[in-house]
């Protein structure tokens, strides 16, 4: 593949990833990380309690969830990871907006980088796609999958009605050709 046109690499990418649109095989294919993961910068009970508030927000006890995330950033203030996973919870509970504030923080906090910046960029993307804001849906995806997620990509894919035209047809003539 070393004399290939970058071109000829995009379409040969898109036989073998059919969800991936044309042009987009620059992207990394493994998510790049700048730092350690932040779980495991963060002390011990600290991780304890979000791992508690997870399982309240999951038993939709969301006051109780909501106090442990509360006492986890006060012992952590600057951490992305922990307001993304409230973030999380509070969709749960469906107060969007809410959750809109602290994944903007959590992406201001992260710059959108290392796993859990990129995880608030396509929770953030998957927010306002729910909005019907996909302009801004689209700009987080974009993000989330220049540093490498596999799920962003896909959802740029599922906005881009034309990409998603064109992957069906390669699909189709592909599926032809191996089957006659």
């Amino acid at each position: 593949m070393e004399g290939l046109s970058e071109g000829d690499r995009a379409v040969l990418t898109s036989i073998f990833d059919p969800l991936q649109p044309l042009g987009l095989s620059d992207f990394p294919q493994e998510l790049e990380t700048t730092a350690a993961l932040e779980d495991d910068c963060l002390e011990p009970q600290v991780l304890d309690t979000v791992k508690r508030a997870i399982v309240c927000a999951e038993a939709k006890n969301f006051d109780e969830s909501f106090r442990l995330f509360d006492e986890a950033l006060t012992k952590a203030p600057e951490s992305s990871a922990i307001l993304n996973d409230r973030a999380q919870a509070l969709r749960l509970a469906n107060r969007h907006e809410e959750a809109l504030k602290d994944l903007h923080l959590a992406v201001e906090l992260s710059g959108g980088k290392g796993k859990a910046g990129v995880q608030a960029l396509c929770q953030r993307g998957a927010l306002y796609r729910w909005m019907e804001r996909d302009e801004k849906a689209t700009e987080d995806f974009s993000r989330a999958a220049k540093a490498g997620s596999n799920f962003a990509r896909s959802q740029l894919v599922a906005l881009n009605p034309y990409a998603a035209m064109c992957n069906a047809m390669l699909r189709e003539i592909t599926c032809k050709a191996s089957y006659p």
